[in-house]
């Protein structure tokens, strides 16, 4: 295809070429907006974005200054070496339990005290970690992958495929996430990680759908995407190189807060009695195995609680730091 495109002015638009370095005079000039001078040269030239790279470099910059994204960064490294590697942790068997110990308080080697079968608390409370990471990071991840399908689908093409896509997430959204849980995995019957994710994953998929959709609604008519078109660009090389990659921080900041939001409802889910089952480890377990304890041995509560508030209040805090620094608006 050629490679001129019609440019205003006086001049044919056969006698003019529009070269990447002339979008970037253009963008000086006020021909295009300067935010988008360089997609828009990368468009010309049929390469990744420029613009969007230095977005993100320009967010690693900001975040590296916020005190609270180091910290729960930190935090968070700390909470996924748990996961992986709860043996640097603690050396001792999550299921080795004693009777006699039963309840125990804390003590010297034993620093959270011991469960009602006599299980050292601080190991089962490290080894809870890694279910929780699991079903947060899986879900969302699952759900991301179907946002980045469904929302192009619906915000590119627009259409029938559009009014679908929104009236099926539409149903989704009028099905609380707990209420939601608690008849579809009491209708499962077993409930391992996996029933447990699926759930989830088939509850939560709807925002960020929505999410994906309104960043290729706004993404689909900058400069740069409409100059690769009319280059004759393919559907699939325009939101692969163009629309995804600079629309994507939305769903990237909602679900780094939705991994948190998940882990607190897989824990509300287990309290209730209607989430992972024994012999699993997990927090909202032993949160509500302690609920009729509380008074008499609190540790029992107070350890798992504070674990699960702080991995989540991490997860909340990046999102937070992403949000701000991947919207200028907002520096």
């Amino acid at each position: 295809m050629p490679d001129r495109v019609p440019t205003p002015g006086n001049q044919p638009a056969d006698e003019e070429e529009l070269r990447p370095e002339d979008a970037m005079e253009r963008a000086a000039s006020g021909g295009i907006q300067a935010e988008s001078a360089l997609a828009t040269a990368a468009a010309l030239e049929g390469g990744p974005s420029e613009y969007q790279a230095s977005l993100w470099k320009d967010a690693w910059r900001q975040l590296r200054k916020k005190p609270l994204f180091l910290i729960a960064s930190s935090l968070l490294i700390v909470f996924i070496l748990m996961a992986l590697f709860p043996g640097l942790f603690t050396d001792q068997d999550p299921r080795a339990c004693d009777l006699a110990n039963s309840a125990g308080k804390p003590q010297e080697g034993h620093w959270f005290g011991f469960d009602i079968q006599g299980c050292d608390y601080f190991t089962r409370v490290v080894y809870g970690t890694r279910v929780s990471l699991i079903i947060g990071l899986l879900v969302i991840g699952v759900d991301v992958v179907i946002a980045i399908i469904l929302g192009s689908i619906a915000g590119y093409y627009g259409g029938f495929w559009d009014g679908f896509i929104a009236r099926i997430a539409d149903i989704w959204f009028a099905l609380p996430t707990v209420l939601g849980g608690i008849v579809f995995l009491n209708a499962l019957g077993e409930r391992g990680l996996l029933q447990v994710s699926f759930v989830l994953i088939f509850l939560q998929w709807p925002t960020l759908t929505r999410l994906m959709r309104s960043s290729v609604l706004s993404g689909k008519e900058m400069d740069y995407v409409q100059a690769a078109r009319a280059l004759g660009a393919s559907d699939w090389r325009i939101m692969r190189s163009h629309i995804l990659p600079n629309g994507i921080a939305p769903v990237i900041v909602y679900g780094t807060i939705a991994v948190g939001i998940i882990i607190s409802a897989e824990a509300a889910l287990s309290f209730l009695g209607v989430g992972l089952q024994l012999p699993a480890i997990s927090w909202g377990l032993m949160i509500s195995a302690a609920q009729n304890r509380i008074l008499i041995h609190p540790h029992l509560l107070l350890f798992p609680a504070l674990f699960l508030s702080i991995l989540v209040l991490s997860f909340i805090i990046l999102g937070d730091a992403l949000r701000d620094a991947l919207d200028p608006r907002l520096r």
